[in-house]
C-alpha cells in the first residue's frame, strides 16, 4: 500500500493498493472507513508521503511506530 497526498485536494488522502486500486478517504481520525474509489484523480496531482504519516486516519499499515523512527526532529534553540 501507498500513500498519497494532493496540493489540490488537501482535506483528503489518496492510497494505492495492488489489490484496491486507488482509493480516497477524508484526512481525518478514522477516515480510512469512509473510503471510496477514487474518481477523475489525475496521477499528476498527487505526490507519494511516507505510509506512516496516515498513521490516525486506521488505514493498515500506517500506525505510529510504521517505517521506524520519524525523520521529523524538533530542534530547540540553546
Amino acid at each position: 500500500m501507498k500513500l498519497f497526498r494532493s496540493s489540490k485536494h488537501t482535506t483528503c488522502w489518496f492510497a494505492f493498493g495492488p489489490r484496491i486500486g486507488w482509493v480516497t478517504f477524508p484526512a481525518e481520525a478514522g477516515g480510512w472507513q469512509k473510503r471510496r474509489p477514487a474518481r477523475g484523480m489525475k496521477a499528476l496531482d498527487v505526490h507519494e508521503v511516507p505510509l506512516r504519516l496516515g498513521f490516525n486516519t486506521g488505514l493498515p499499515g500506517a500506525d505510529a511506530s510504521a517505517g521506524g523512527p520519524s525523520s521529523l526532529r524538533i530542534r530547540v534553540a540553546a
